[in-house]
């Protein structure tokens, strides 16, 4: 139940942020940076992309992705279609990946320590979750503050 519950969950957030990316009025906005705010939507996109496809696709799915942190924050001037293009194959390895788990499973012990401690895989994967929407928030606030001020 929960595995289904997880996946409806990511689905619609990846789509939001799909939206959230996609209705920028001017690509470049995307990658706009002012004074206190540190990362643009498009490094949080970066993010969120290697955030799943780390924890989820490479370990749960065992899809050989490494991921490159510090480039989620360091690049710059991606195209829309690339970022999307990322969200798509991200929708579809987070799909794929939690089709693979059994429901014992989310009770064992995540591989990975992510946190100070140990936890669940279950505990993880719902930490996921709010990870995206935290950001995708995030995204929406940083579209919507640039979009009033193009007018």
């Amino acid at each position: 139940m929960l595995i289904e519950t997880l996946k409806s969950l990511f689905q619609r957030d990846l789509n939001r942020l799909k939206e959230e990316i996609s209705l920028y009025k001017k690509e470049e906005n995307i990658w706009h940076i002012e004074k206190n705010i540190a990362n643009s939507a498009g490094n949080l996109c970066l993010h969120l992309i290697g955030n799943l496809q780390t924890y989820i696709g490479a370990e749960i799915g065992k899809t050989g992705y490494i991921r490159d942190r510090p480039a989620e924050f360091s690049l710059k001037d991606i195209s829309r279609v690339v970022l999307l293009d990322g969200i798509n194959d991200t929708m579809e390895v987070v799909a794929r990946s939690l089709d693979l788990l059994s429901e014992d499973e989310l009770q064992g012990i995540y591989p990975i320590l992510v946190f100070e401690e140990k936890t669940t895989t279950q505990y993880l994967l719902v930490h996921l979750t709010t990870h995206l929407t935290y950001h995708l928030g995030q995204i929406n606030y940083h579209r919507r503050l640039l979009d009033q001020s193009e007018g």
